[in-house]
């Protein structure tokens, strides 16, 4: 045992020396008071980057102080560095008595010197590396042990666009970037209260990528707000590239279909979410934004219900409810009334569907099965070929492929006509595209092996499943399960604004009203 113990140990030990010769030596936690030796330690920690510039330079009357300014070539805006920074300090100091100008005073330069907006003094290596990599410039002056941190950030990003997947028809037609800055002052322009908060954390231990936290306080349960914090805590991981990384970690049923976490990538309709009182999440580098908790009836409701009119909204969200039904039971149902309940279909149908399929070489189950994965297929084709070939790849294959294969008898056209039915409404609940696509092919599935009752079984064992989510604590069905009889009236339809006085149950305990109007008609007065 003592040997074997000994061995362990040996084996432990090189694997920690091993770690540690990977992530590189340990820098210092404290910066030295001189200035070459500073600027080798930045250097050895940033393993001599290329694209890690250091500008050193002298300034005074009688160009006495020795500093150097560090960034990273790419992410800064150089016209700021030369005007704000680098001409302040080597044209204006030489007006300055030497008396005045101490060779460690760096809380003169910051107060009377730098015309920059953002100016932070700070000490440690671990600070200084963490603000250079974010895109920021280090001031380091000889003779001092501290820095200044400089925001001059100034890397090209992509200009304010309307969001490819979330079109609407009327609304605004701004969506997120991939600039954190830019997304969290979107959502101020929204909402324009004191008590948004903005809470920022590091996730990531290589990539470090900066995240926000935004709630309204008083309005958002406390309880919801730290068990997002808890979650995101617990999140151990070397990268953090887009919002979906994180999704995975803090949604509370990983292993469903559903998705118990929201996200969107359009200002209006994260805004209106945080007013109920949710949790955003918005990530650095991704335009979309995640919304805890969530609920299946949003994949139902568009930011353009509350637009329009309450009585078109009202059709087209229950249109929305029918799609959904259409594109989950279509083929399925096609399966099973071809193959074992043919007697439900009346008979001029019958007749008509009889001579579609005569001759075809495949049973109704792989036919279904067959179009439904060629339909993937294109559809996923088409999202990832350039757009100039994309649409002609949906022609070429929708038309003259399915053409084809119905002229030369190896599909019956009745099927084509179900799988294209199909395939048009699940363009209506983009939410739950990818749960309605995995359910689809399951309930083919147990169409092909029990018909109408497979279905059955199929749709009980969905409905029990959703019964059992939960969203950061929140029922996944909610309103509808449990019932609240008050907010049904903003689920299968929309009703007018006047009626929809009462918040969502997220907040209802904390803040329940969230509208009051009374509006009281009276006919004009004829003098």
């Amino acid at each position: 045992m003592r040997r074997l113990l000994k061995k362990l140990k040996f084996l432990l030990s090189i694997k920690g020396k091993s770690a540690q010769n990977e992530d590189g030596p340990a820098p210092p936690k404290e910066l030295s008071r001189h200035l070459k030796k500073n600027l080798e330690t930045i250097r050895a920690l940033l393993r001599n980057s290329n694209d890690i510039i250091i500008r050193e330079f002298c300034f005074g009357d009688q160009s006495q102080a020795h500093a150097a300014l560090v960034f990273i070539d790419g992410m800064v805006n150089k016209s700021v560095i030369n005007d704000n920074i680098v001409k302040p300090l080597i044209y204006d100091t030489n007006l300055i008595d030497s008396k005045e100008l101490h060779e460690n005073d760096i809380k003169f330069i910051r107060q009377s010197l730098l015309a920059v907006g953002d100016v932070t003094e700070k000490t440690g290596c671990d600070e200084l590396v963490a603000s250079l990599l974010y895109g920021n410039v280090i001031f380091l002056l000889d003779g001092s042990n501290s820095f200044l941190d400089i925001d001059a950030k100034g890397w090209q990003t992509r200009a304010i666009e309307e969001p490819k997947i979330d079109q609407t028809v009327r609304g605004p037609r701004e969506g997120f970037t991939e600039t954190l800055r830019i997304n969290t002052s979107m959502l101020r322009r929204k909402i324009h209260n004191p008590n948004l908060v903005i809470e920022q954390m590091v996730l990531g231990k290589r990539t470090r990528t900066l995240i926000c936290l935004a709630y309204v306080s008083g309005v958002a349960p406390p309880a919801l707000v730290e068990e997002v914090k808890r979650r995101l805590n617990l999140i151990k991981i070397d990268d953090i590239l887009e919002s979906g990384y994180i999704e995975e970690f803090i949604e509370d049923a990983p292993c469903s279909p559903f998705a118990t976490v929201g996200n969107s990538e359009k200002p209006d309709r994260v805004a209106a979410r945080i007013l109920e009182g949710r949790v955003a999440i918005l990530v650095d580098g991704t335009p979309f934004a995640l919304t805890v908790p969530s609920l299946f009836i949003e994949g139902f409701q568009a930011a353009e219900d509350y637009y329009s009119r309450p009585f078109y909204a009202s059709l087209i969200r229950f249109i929305r409810f029918i799609a959904f039904l259409i594109t989950l039971l279509a083929p399925g149902l096609y399966v099973a009334l071809e193959s074992f309940q043919p007697e439900l279909v009346p008979t001029p149908l019958l007749l008509t569907m009889a001579a579609a399929v005569e001759g075809t070489p495949f049973p109704a189950v792989v036919e279904a099965l067959l179009m439904v994965v060629i339909f993937e297929l294109l559809r996923e084709g088409g999202i990832r070929l350039p757009v100039t070939i994309g649409p002609a790849l949906s022609i070429v294959g929708a038309l003259i492929i399915g053409d084809a294969a119905v002229k030369a008898g190896l599909i019956g056209a009745p099927m084509v006509i179900v799988i294209a039915i199909t395939a048009v409404s699940s363009f209506l609940v983009v939410s739950h595209t990818d749960a309605v696509t995995l359910l689809r092919f399951a309930l083919v599935i147990m169409a092909g092996f029990l018909g109408i009752y497979g279905i059955g079984v199929g749709l009980i064992a969905i409905l029990f499943h959703l019964c059992s989510l939960r969203s950061f604590g929140l029922t996944y069905l909610s309103p509808i399960d449990p019932i609240s009889w008050s907010h049904l009236k903003d689920t299968f339809i929309r009703a007018p604004m006047r009626f929809l006085v009462i918040r969502k149950p997220v907040i209802r305990e904390i803040d329940p009203e969230r509208a009051s109007f009374r509006l009281d008609l009276k006919k004009p007065q004829n003098d």
